[in-house]
This record gives C-alpha cells, structure tokens and sequence, in this order.
C-alpha cells in the first residue's frame, strides 16, 4: 500500500493548517486505498490567533500538539520521520504554512524556511517523490525546487510576484484545477485561496490528491 506524509502546521486557518483543507487532503487519500502519517514539527508556533474575532493572543502553543487534534492523536513529529518511508507529501495550507513552516507571512519574497521543513521537503523532492501544496503553502516550492519550477497560489497579483521573486514561475490556475510541474513531480492547488466555500476548495484537492497518486 502506497503511504503519503500529510504535513500540519498547527490546527485553525490564522496561526496554522487550514482544517477543511487538511480534512480534505486526508478523505482523498483515504478514499483512495492510501495509507497517510500526520507530521509536524515540535516546536511553538509563531503566534496565537482567536479564531472568533482575529485578535492575536497572550499565549503560546506547539505546533505537533496543535496539529494532533486535526490528526486525531495519531501524528509523528517531523524530524522523526524517514522520507523513503513515504511515497509522496502533501501539505495544506492555512496560515500556518506561512508563519510556522516559514516566515513567508510576513517577509515575503524576503522569508526564509524552517530547517526542518526545508530538509523534510528537499528529501522527498530529491528522491523524486511526488508532492502536493495546498493554498498558500505553495510559497514554499520555489524555495525546494530549481529556479523556475511551476506553482499557483490562485490569482493574487502581490504573492504570485512574491512566488517568482523566490525563483518560482506562477501559473494562474481556478479553483478547481491544478497545475503540475512534471519535471519536478510537485502539483499545487489554489484551494481557499480562491475558494468561496467547502466545495470549491475541495474540487481542486481532491483533483490534486488524484494526481499525486497516480505518478506516486
């Protein structure tokens, strides 16, 4: 049975994985006949958010025990992990993939990628594993592949600027399709990026999801 490493950055769309984007990608795989292993890193996320009002909070939370409730308890922390293991990578988005994962939220074109993550994801890039990106957690490819590897984050102007200012080359792309880098074996969709609800964000990811399987 093929086996996918399915990458959280936390449990709430301001300060971490997307949740509906997270379930999504797991349903997909699921349905699929494909086995997957949460992951994450152990260490505190950038910042806490109230979801209710947007409002940062006075606290402090990890990122394995806050992606754990989207993983039901079963997730593995992410320098543990063994990429031949795997065949394939999906990572959702949220904000989380651009403040946990990276700092892309808030330096832009400038940010830089958690070492962890940054060697989790070249592994499988340079054993030629298929990988997934969802939403905005596509600002993350240029920073893995070769200068001009092919990504979307949908159609926003300012981080598709930011997306080739890294190296990448942005594709615009609806919600409910992909765009796949065959030369590098990564696909991306714009899920809630574009999506207006449930739906939407979950055509594109189950399309991707597809895909990935296929070429795994």
């Amino acid at each position: 049975m093929k086996k996918v490493a399915v990458l959280l950055a936390g449990s709430g769309v301001y300060d971490g994985s997307e949740i509906h984007e997270s379930v999504f990608a797991l349903l997909a795989l699921d349905q699929r006949g494909i086995e997957y292993q949460c992951i994450a890193p152990n260490r505190d996320q950038h910042h806490v958010v109230n979801h209710l009002n947007g409002e940062e909070m006075a606290e402090q939370r990890n990122i394995l025990v806050e992606s754990a409730r989207i993983a039901r308890g079963e997730i593995m922390a992410l320098d543990a992990i063994d990429v031949h293991d795997f065949d394939g990578l999906v990572i959702p988005g949220g904000f989380g993939a651009a403040k946990n994962l990276t700092d892309f939220a808030v330096n832009g074109a400038e940010c830089s990628i958690n070492t962890h993550v940054a060697s989790a994801c070249r592994a499988f890039a340079q054993a030629r594993k298929p990988a997934g990106y969802l939403c905005i957690a596509p600002a993350i490819i240029p920073m893995i592949y070769d200068n001009g590897v092919k990504g979307t984050i949908g159609n926003d102007d300012a981080t598709a600027s930011a997306f080739n200012a890294l190296g990448g080359e942005h594709i615009t792309c609806e919600v409910d399709d992909i765009v796949f880098d065959e030369e590098h074996k990564v696909l991306s969709t714009p899920a809630y990026m574009l999506a207006g609800n449930v739906s939407q964000a979950a055509s594109g990811i189950e399309k991707l999801v597809s895909k990935l399987v296929e070429i795994a």
